[in-house]
């Protein structure tokens, strides 16, 4: 099956999300295929966030829905969730484990065992270089290395779908440098999407950007075709100006 005919590994349609009298996300719809890292990007309070919890299933949609390797994240969201590794923002849970028991409960609950869970938890040490901080307890360490543990867990089990929140956040340019090398490897036979704040990231590593304004889509393409489409060089001055336009169109304000 080739890339044109496969199904998409995300496939979201028509996402719409309310709090109350907050619409936060409406009527959101995209793909996203094997071998794509797709920069989701946007103002804060613009639906980031709210868009991917409601892809991987921590956050219910008020219409619409979304499709993760062929499994519906509303009628099957355990399957949703086993095909998903999910980097929310900020640190990993649990402080007081061991960087080590982390990672093991993690492939517990993920249900890898034995000599499985080992292999697995000994390739992603190395992956992300974990190996001189196992014996620490998750709350001693600085902020980039609770950032490389909360990578580690997301890709544990091998998913097919990645999903990250500020992925480099909090990380020195070395250690910047090895997670988007990282990324793009795994990007060879994953559908990746990654939500930063970071537009150098987006050149760095995504082959495809959309931008969500007010729960909205304002764009869908390349960075080339951003910047064409701005008709500028620097992609955040391309960001600024769809993003302050849209705002200015639609009348309202960013939302929380």
């Amino acid at each position: 099956m080739t890339a044109e005919t496969r199904p998409p590994a995300i496939d979201v349609r028509q996402l719409d999300r309310r709090f109350g009298p907050i619409h936060a996300v409406r009527d959101v719809s995209f793909t996203v295929q094997t071998g794509e890292v797709l920069g989701f990007l946007g103002p804060n309070g613009a639906g980031k966030s709210t868009t991917m919890k409601m892809i991987t299933g921590f956050l219910e949609p008020s219409g619409g829905t979304a499709l993760v390797n062929g499994h519906d994240v509303i009628d099957e969201p355990l399957k949703v969730k086993a095909a998903i590794g999910y980097l929310p923002e900020g640190a990993p849970c649990y402080g007081e484990m061991t960087v080590r028991r982390f990672l093991a409960f993690i492939a517990e609950i993920r249900g890898l065992k034995g000599a499985e869970a080992v292999a697995r938890i000994d390739h992603v040490v190395s992956q992300i270089h974990l190996e001189g901080v196992l014996g620490q307890t998750i709350e001693t360490l600085s902020k980039g290395f609770k950032r490389r543990v909360g990578v580690a867990q997301a890709i544990l089990h091998n998913p097919p779908v990645l999903i990250m929140d500020e992925p480099t956040d909090g990380l020195d340019p070395n250690q910047k440098h090895e997670v988007r090398s990282l990324i793009k490897e795994m990007a060879r036979e994953k559908a990746i999407v990654i939500s930063t704040h970071i537009l150098e990231e987006v050149d760095a590593v995504c082959t495809r950007a959309i931008i969500i304004a007010a729960g909205r889509i304002l764009f869908d393409g390349t960075p080339a075709e951003l910047r064409a489409r701005c008709e500028t060089s620097d992609i955040d001055e391309a960001f600024r100006r769809l993003t302050t336009e849209s705002y200015r169109e639609l009348g309202v304000a960013g939302q929380s």
